[in-house]
């Protein structure tokens, strides 16, 4: 293969709610860009923007230079390395894969492994942030590898993130962006019985949110997520399946270091209780919900709204 260029070819497998605005900012940042997903209408816009959609994960492996993957999490990220015409067996050697799903830390370990043994590199670099801050390319990103290939692919990085931490060896990215998730997921769950708090006093709910956030209670979640229960649909970007799957993740990894994470678990048992109730695809804050069905109370401004 060539000698990497200023603007290297990417494959992009992987275009829903993250990997969708991740693909569109690097096309529009000049990058040729070819997009693979089992669902071909995910690809449209991509298409109306100069992307080219590839065949199969092998066409797309053959020809990119940088492969980046943006799945649901370590599943999927093995269904597409590891199945008979998967990426390891397409990728060309030189290329690099850039995994930016929330995956777990064995299998980045893994990969980086497997990889190398195919003169291949490897960088482990999930994201955070939410889907309206991967349309703005500003997402923090959390990247571990080889440093010196860090350094060579650090302007897609620059394309995708506003905030861009090198954390060290395979499988710290996922050990840091689970432990953020592991706060955004409790803050969550607890968010919600502040503002229960609040209602209940019949305190107007927009001076509760004001409160919380002007206080030493603010936090991304209040910020971000506050707005997404006001409205009433929960902030659907991001399902309970994948917060479960992400807390069953952290939880593993405090296990492999020896210790329970107390919060980790609890917090566990909140988002699958909700799960168990509103299904895998209900939306990240229908934890909230199920605070709100226990009390009978729904936490909409327009409905609790004055002051005794």
């Amino acid at each position: 293969m060539s000698k990497l260029s200023d603007k290297p070819s990417i494959g992009f497998i992987g275009i829903g709610n993250m990997g969708n605005p991740m693909a569109a900012n690097l096309i529009r940042a000049g990058y040729r860009v070819s997009v693979f997903d089992r669902d071909t209408h995910k690809a449209d816009n991509l298409l109306l923007l100069g992307a080219s959609f590839a065949k199969s994960i092998t066409e797309l492996g053959k020809h990119s230079q940088v492969v980046i993957c943006s799945l649901p999490g370590p599943n999927q990220v093995k269904e597409v390395m590891f199945d008979p015409n998967g990426l390891i067996d397409s990728i060309q050697p030189e290329s690099t894969i850039i995994d930016t799903s929330t995956s777990s830390v064995e299998l980045a370990q893994e990969l980086s492994q497997e990889l190398a043994n195919k003169n291949v590199g490897f960088l482990e670099a999930p994201v955070t942030n939410a889907v309206d801050f991967a349309a703005l390319g500003k997402l923090s990103i959390f990247v571990a590898g080889d440093l010196s290939n860090f350094e060579r692919h650090k302007p897609i990085f620059e394309v995708l993130g506003e905030k861009i931490f090198y954390v060290g060896k395979p499988g710290n990215g996922a050990t840091i962006k689970l432990l953020t998730n592991l706060l955004w997921f409790t803050h969550a769950a607890v968010i919600g019985e502040a503002l229960m708090l609040g209602a209940k006093a019949n305190i107007p709910l927009e001076i509760v949110a004001q409160a919380i956030q002007s206080s030493a209670g603010n936090s991304w979640v209040a910020q971000h997520d506050i707005p997404s229960i006001f409205a009433g649909h929960y902030d659907p970007s991001f399902s309970l399946a994948l917060c479960c799957k992400d807390l069953a993740l952290v939880n593993q990894i405090a296990q492999s270091q020896g210790f329970d994470l107390t919060m980790g678990q609890f917090v566990q048992k909140i988002f699958e209780e909700a799960k168990a109730i509103y299904g895998d695809s209900a939306a990240e804050l229908h934890v909230v919900k199920l605070l709100e069905d226990r009390v009978g109370m729904y936490l909409r401004p327009d409905q609790i709204s004055s002051l005794s």
